[in-house]
């Protein structure tokens, strides 16, 4: 007898306890690949980016075009901030980075949490974002850095915003609400919300206030940049208090991108040549 549960809200792919979700993230990523390759950033073929403009942009903004520095809000080592509701940015996904960039350049995403994005977005170069985004992509933090700077949950709370249960969002996060038709988080973005190239971006160890503000805005449909719907399909079916519970758990160190026993993170595909 099979057992079905539902991943990424895209119909049944479990048989006999083994996650059949490969060809699903195979054929989602085509179709994102495909997608950035006709996009104006990708169309000229190989990419080359200059890491020390997307430093200098990262760290002093862009005066001529009045874009402010991305660590004004995102923070100088990248983490972003839960009292500014901002997300972490280092080691996040390229592709994912650049598409985020474009769809508020394009207006297909709204920034509603500082209100600066989409103008930030249009005062930077479409080579400009990809500085950026590479420079993001590759800044890998160490594992102890990363883990001193994550959520501090009882100080949020103490701030009088609602705080889930790890223990709960855990059990989302690896197993899905089958009554509900929620997907596993990790059934997309892999062990402890790692990321997946190209579709599936980092949400391990993310910050909580920006995991709940997002996810909300998945299931209000607010937001709407996911491709095949993939997320508001999730989100759709959960409460505030799994939202809770979910950005609990993955704005914790307990989830981080190392599996037991291995000390070293999955390698990720560099898709551009850079100069200095």
């Amino acid at each position: 007898m099979f057992n079905k549960r539902p991943v990424c809200g895209l119909g049944t792919v479990f048989l006999e306890g083994v996650v059949m979700r490969y060809s699903t993230k195979l054929v989602l990523g085509l179709l994102f690949a495909f997608a950035l390759a006709a996009s104006s950033a990708f169309a000229s073929g190989g990419l080359t980016v200059d890491m020390d403009n997307g430093e200098n942009i990262y760290n002093n903004g862009k005066e001529d075009t009045g874009v402010p520095a991305c660590q004004g809000c995102h923070m100088p080592d990248g983490m972003g901030s839960d009292d500014l509701g901002t997300p972490r940015l280092a080691g996040q996904i390229f592709q994912f980075i650049v598409k985020q960039m474009e769809d508020y350049a394009l207006d297909k995403r709204e920034d509603t949490t500082m209100y600066i994005m989409n103008s930030n977005a249009k005062g930077l170069t479409s080579q400009e974002r990809l500085d950026v985004a590479a420079y993001i992509s590759q800044w890998q933090h160490d594992r102890e850095t990363v883990d001193a700077s994550v959520s501090d949950l009882n100080a949020i709370k103490a701030n009088g915003v609602e705080v889930g249960e790890t223990h709960l969002g855990k059990a989302i996060v690896n197993h899905g609400i089958s009554e509900k038709g929620v997907a596993a988080c990790r059934s997309c973005h892999d062990y402890n919300g790692r990321g997946v190239e190209p579709l599936f971006p980092m949400i391990g160890q993310q910050k909580y206030t920006y995991l709940v503000a997002q996810m909300k805005q998945w299931r209000e449909g607010t937001r709407s940049n996911d491709p095949q719907a993939i997320m508001r399909n999730v989100a759709k079916n959960m409460s505030d208090e799994d939202i809770n519970n979910v950005a609990a758990y993955l704005s914790t160190k307990e989830a981080s991108p190392y599996s037991l026993g291995n000390s070293r993170l999955p390698h990720r595909f560099t898709p551009f040549e850079t100069h200095h």
